[in-house]
Parts: structure tokens; sequence; C-alpha cells
């Protein structure tokens, strides 16, 4: 016969819960302390590392679209400090793209590295030759590409610089440029660079108005982070009526006029 085994149960045993000691609450003072020094570091990262722009014409179309509202990190290209070594620092290369203050003037523009020091460019009929080399360049849009033969700018004038700096540029563009031509090539000069659209029949670049100073650059266009349908003339509308108009029209219509496939589109 198999031994059986008893088993007691045995009786429950109830814990009461030791209160908790009730911790040291934050004081108004303190918890003041830690939202500024969030609005601090917030501040600095919008200030010093990265900053929003939106674009306001076609001159970059197809990288970049009017209403693209873009992240612009402001210290990968920024001149190297010997304060802060663990940034990293680069210098620009052709192809970039970058955000700069036209030279001359306080606003800022968006256009794509050509040319770098020392550099010899020449452009001929919407082909740039770059230290005698003609460029394939897929992501710009040329003269001629729109199939418009009276284009105001396929003319002898898009030799360039044999024929001079295209119309419509300032006057001492067309004075300095001569002391930058070698051999029909312009030669970019030492701490300068050579900037254009990739929109190049809508673009205002470096052809009209000369080189990009290294210390105008502010940085490079990372992501897209919101592109809005824009017209091409409303991000140039100052008066305030206008620019209420338009908020007023983006709040009403974010949802169907969003491009949403461009939300966090990387620019290249």
């Amino acid at each position: 016969m198999a031994n059986s085994i008893e088993t007691k149960e045995q009786p429950v045993q109830t814990v009461t819960p030791v209160a908790a000691e009730a911790g040291p609450r934050e004081t108004p003072f303190e918890a003041f302390a830690s939202i500024c020094g969030v609005l601090v570091i917030g501040l600095f990262a919008l200030t010093f590392i990265f900053q929003n722009f939106v674009i306001p014409s076609g001159s970059m179309e197809k990288t970049l679209l009017i209403g693209d509202h873009v992240v612009v990190e402001r210290e990968n290209l920024a001149p190297p400090t010997h304060w802060a070594p663990f940034m990293h620092y680069r210098d620009i290369r052709r192809g970039d793209i970058i955000v700069f203050f036209k030279p001359g003037e306080l606003i800022h523009l968006v256009k794509r590295v050509v040319g770098v020091p020392g550099d010899h460019i020449h452009l001929n009929h919407g082909i740039v030759y770059l230290n005698g080399e003609p460029q394939d360049e897929p992501l710009t849009t040329k003269v001629g590409d729109d199939g418009n033969p009276n284009d105001a700018y396929n003319s002898t004038r898009d030799d360039f610089p044999a024929h001079g700096a295209p119309l419509g540029g300032p006057e001492e563009w067309s004075v300095d440029l001569p002391t930058h031509v070698q051999d029909q090539d312009i030669v970019v000069p030492p701490g300068e660079y050579f900037a254009m659209g990739d929109n190049r029949p809508n673009s205002m670049d470096s052809r009209y108005w000369g080189f990009v100073p290294r210390e105008n650059i502010v940085g490079r266009p990372m992501f897209v982070y919101w592109s809005f349908i824009t017209p091409g003339d409303e991000l140039e509308e100052t008066a305030v009526a206008d620019r209420a108009e338009f908020f007023l029209h983006e709040a009403l219509h974010f949802f169907d006029q969003t491009r949403w496939r461009r939300t966090l589109h990387m620019v290249r």
C-alpha cells in the first residue's frame, strides 16, 4: 500500500504594508530651475547646433521644394574651435548643399557647392566643366530640360565665363569676374566657393553674384521635418495681414496640403 502524505494548509498571514515614507517634495523654486535648465539647453541647441529654415523658392527643385521646412546642422561645417575638440568638423566638399548669407546681404540662401578653392569651372550650354571634365549632375534641371527653347538663359550668355557673367547680377561681379579667369575657366579663389541651384534655369546663384565666402556659410540642411504645399510667391510676402492669412490657411489645410511623404526626407 502506497504511503499517503498528509498536507496541512498553513494559515495565511496577512502582512500589513508599511506606509512608505513620503520623500521630500520639489519646491516651486526647484521646479522653476529645472524648467529653466531645459530651456537653456534647448535654446543652446537651436542657436548653436541646429536651426530651422523654410525653403522660399524653387531654385533647388527637385531636391528641395517650396514650403519644405528643414533642420539645418550648424556645427559640422563650422570653422574648428579649440574649446570643443569633441565636435566633428570637416571641410566643405563639392556636392554639399549649404545654407549661407548671400554676399553683401543679410538674407539666407540654399545652394549646392559646385566648386571649392582651386577648382577650374566653365559653363557651356548648361553643362558644368570642372577641371576640364564635364559633370553629369543627375539631380539638376538644366537649361532646356523643360522643352522651352526660348528660355531667357538659353543663349550665348550661357557660355560662362567666355562671354562674361550672365545678365542680372551686380555690377561688382562683372568687374571682379575677369580677375578670376584663366584660359576661359573661372578659378575659385582660396576661402571661397562657387555655388549653384539644382534648378539651373530658375536660380540666382554664383553665376550672377559671385563666390560664397567661407565665413558666410551657416550650415547644411539635414532633413525635411515638415513640407506644406506653398505658392511660389507666398513666402516673399511680408505684410502682417498676408502672413496671418497664410498662417490661417496652413491651420485649415494642415492635413490635406501637407506633403506627408517628405516628412523626415533626408537632404542630399
